[in-house]
């Protein structure tokens, strides 16, 4: 709706939605001083973890890292409620080793719900949000309040929009559909269509989770254990150490039958009988994506995993599925260990905990600037599965740098903007609003180029100093960075001048001859440094050689993002592209050269001649 009336602030910012991206960004905001209002259906559904009940993995662990040094809380939530902690591709190269913890996720939640109502700054409130109140300002449309289900209507100066998957969403069950955000809670209706009437490029997408089966119904006996590792590291930089009585996960496979079973219901489906019309995550399909995708694969792994300390209930990693029950019944205990599995129940609600499909509005991460400000609406922010993202630490990571870059611009500061060579924060947000989304997007390794730079082990080192400039760090936390980056620097001289075997120690890193791991035990000099620090300083300089040539690459795209590109920079005038180029810039708007270059479609020989266009301006100007 437009208001034309002038009407005091009741917040200084406002968040729509308490999941993972909705923390973070409340959070953020409030410690920053700024009167914040968080909207949310459910206060007790905060940080509730909707389908794995895990936090990091490949990538997502440097994610939950960075959000650490930027001052968020997800890290801590995480050590707080941790069941079992590994290191992936521990084997590999430092470049693609990320953390991953189970967690316990009722405690999760509760620590989530218990931190964000006890934050000064900010208050919580239990209604929907339907709409948006929009005023122009000096000729810009911005918006300035929301209106709520139950007729409340607040005002802000920003507002952050992180609904998840419940923004007109729907749950399906084979040929059973219900308007729901997740089983048993109602979707979060109108403002979908609210945001379409407004302009906003709307889509729909789909995500799904696995049944949920009960503890003592599985032959864990004929299963492949899976434990943790015996060095737990926690996520927050905060800690040296956790104390985790850690909880085996298990491992079985599907087989012939489990397919067969499958493959004679396809029909049931409501993925392939077009019920389902958004698209779902390519990188996580649902168990009968992966039959008729794969027909060649006689078997797909199957992770059994605990949902909480003394849960009766556990977590069929790889199973996702919206087949009807019967079906899910029959090809669940078709499988190894799985053959008298019962399917669990809530017991407040009574819903037998099947799996199920959730199809929900997102919008288009194109609409928006690299700050995560929308381009439709002034001071709105879009952070979450609302810019078509998938995970937990995705999601956080953009609550994260939404609330930060709301206070900026409330403070009318220089927004926030990561690069790619600093954080995987920085490669995510740029991917969203270069390239868009047509499935819902996931984090990998692969998708950074300077991966060396992202190692899970240095994001304090990298972004610590922006949570310190931007005044979010703590005292405790400026302290403790100050002191780690003076032992980083004094390991970094003893092992540049000590020798391991007769040849420098550095050249033992490098070549393998020696781990980082066993360095403290071999040498007394580093015996009063903390481990992490030694880990820090000694991949630093394993991997020298390979830094500096990152360096030079990362020199080149820096110049490339210092040619700044005007927002009324007339792209018609530009006759020399091609018509698809300019359509592309003038839709994508990038700030940058080195944005317009990773626009999908856009040649090496459009980039060369919006260079000279650019350095033209710059010399009229």
């Amino acid at each position: 709706m437009k208001s034309t009336a002038t009407h005091n602030l009741d917040y200084d910012a406002i968040v729509i939605g308490g999941g993972h991206a909705g923390i973070e960004a409340c959070l953020a905001l409030a410690r920053l001083g700024k009167q914040t209002l968080l909207i949310t259906q459910k206060i007790d559904a905060i940080g509730r973890m909707s389908c794995n009940p895990s936090i990091g993995g490949l990538a997502k662990g440097n994610i939950v890292e960075e959000i650490d040094a930027l001052g968020g809380e997800m890290g801590r939530l995480a050590d707080s409620a941790m069941l079992q902690f590994r290191i992936l591709n521990k084997r590999r190269g430092a470049a693609v080793r990320s953390p991953r913890s189970q967690e316990d996720k009722y405690l999760y939640n509760q620590n989530a719900v218990y931190t964000v109502t006890h934050q000064d700054n900010l208050t919580v409130r239990e209604d929907t949000v339907t709409d948006f109140i929009e005023a122009d300002k000096s000729g810009k449309r911005s918006i300035i309040g929301v209106v709520t289900r139950s007729g409340k209507e607040y005002y802000s100066g920003a507002v952050v929009l992180t609904t998840g998957t419940f923004m007109e969403g729907k749950t399906f069950v084979g040929d059973e559909d219900k308007e729901e955000g997740r089983i048993g809670e109602d979707a979060a209706k109108g403002l979908g269509y609210k945001m379409r009437e407004m302009g906003f490029n709307m889509g729909r997408l789909k995500t799904g989770t696995p049944a949920r089966i009960i503890r003592d119904s599985i032959n864990f006996d004929i299963l492949e254990k899976q434990d943790g590792d015996e060095k737990v590291v926690p996520y927050s930089f905060e800690k040296d150490s956790i104390d985790v009585i850690q909880e085996p996960c298990y491992v079985t496979y599907t087989n012939e039958s489990t397919h067969k079973i499958i493959l004679d219901n396809i029909h049931r489906s409501p993925l392939y009988g077009g019920k389902i019309v958004g698209r779902g995550p390519r990188y996580c399909p649902s168990i009968e994506d992966k039959v008729m995708r794969f027909k060649t694969r006689d078997r797909h792994q199957i992770f059994i995993e605990p949902e909480g300390r003394g849960s009766r209930e556990m977590y069929l990693n790889g199973l996702s599925s919206s087949l009807p029950k019967d079906v899910q019944d029959a090809f669940i205990h078709s499988i190894k260990g799985l053959e008298d599995a019962v399917i669990a129940t809530d017991e407040k609600t009574g819903i037998i905990k099947y799996a199920y499909a959730v199809e929900y509005d997102y919008s288009s991460p194109l609409d928006l600037y690299p700050s995560l400000e929308s381009k439709v609406l002034e001071n709105l922010f879009i952070a979450g599965q609302t810019n078509g993202t998938s995970g937990y630490e995705e999601a956080a990571g953009q609550g994260l740098m939404a609330g930060i870059n709301a206070y900026l611009k409330l403070e009318r500061k220089d927004p926030l903007v990561l690069s790619r060579d600093e954080a995987y924060l920085g490669v995510l947000i740029d991917d969203l609003v270069t390239k868009g989304v047509d499935e819902p997007y996931r984090m990998f390794t692969s998708r950074a180029e300077y991966r060396l730079n992202l190692r899970a082990d240095s994001a304090d080192m990298r972004l610590t100093p922006y949570s310190i400039n931007i005044g979010i760090a703590s005292d405790e936390k400026l302290t403790l960075f100050n002191r780690k980056r003076k032992e980083i620097e004094e390991i970094k001289e003893i092992l540049r001048s000590s020798r391991y075997e007769k040849m420098p120690l550095s050249t033992a890193l490098q070549t393998d001859i020696i781990d980082a791991d066993d360095l403290k035990a071999q040498f007394d000099e580093l015996k009063g440094y903390k481990d992490r620090s030694i880990t820090t300083a000694a991949l630093d300089v394993k991997y020298e050689p390979y830094l500096k040539r990152e360096e030079v690459l990362v020199r080149r795209l820096k110049r490339m993002e210092a040619m700044k590109i005007p927002q009324d920079f007339n792209y018609d005038s530009a006759t020399a592209l091609s018509f698809e180029s300019r359509e592309k810039l003038k839709r994508i708007k990038p700030l940058t050269l080195a944005q317009a270059s990773r626009i999908s479609g856009l040649r090496a020989s459009d980039i060369a001649l919006l260079s000279v266009l650019l350095g033209k301006k710059k010399n009229t100007n």
